[in-house]
């Protein structure tokens, strides 16, 4: 399996950012749509983000207009740029493969932790 990097987490005041990467591989950057997912304690995962590898970007509808997914290609990498952030936004972020195909292949990542205080 092809496993998945992330980094960029760390804990911030509500209304600060933070920038998300989950580096992969040059054929996953290329083939597969890439989703950050995040999962808080006691909650079940959601899906935050997804992007396509045409670019074809998805949010949920409590990120749309702060948080902004986005390929890198300078170190194929999947960037999420969040913004205006807020305690709810606290959770264990990760990134996995979204589309059939890749996830049967790709591992997701272990995780990188977002701390938002109020």
């Amino acid at each position: 399996q092809v496993p998945l990097v992330e980094s960029g987490g760390g804990s911030v005041q509500a209304g600060g950012s933070l920038k998300l990467s989950c580096h992969v591989s040059s054929f996953v950057f290329r083939r597969c749509t890439i989703g950050w997912y995040r999962q808080a304690p006691g909650r079940e995962g959601e899906l935050v983000s997804s992007i396509s590898s045409d670019g074809t970007a998805t949010y949920v509808d409590s990120v749309k207009g702060r948080f902004t997914i986005f390929h890198e290609n300078t170190d194929n990498t999947v960037k999420l740029q969040m913004n205006s952030l807020t305690a709810a936004d606290t959770a264990l972020y990760y990134c996995a493969a979204v589309d059939d195909y890749c996830s049967g292949f790709v591992k997701r990542g272990r995780g990188t932790q977002v701390t938002v205080s109020s």
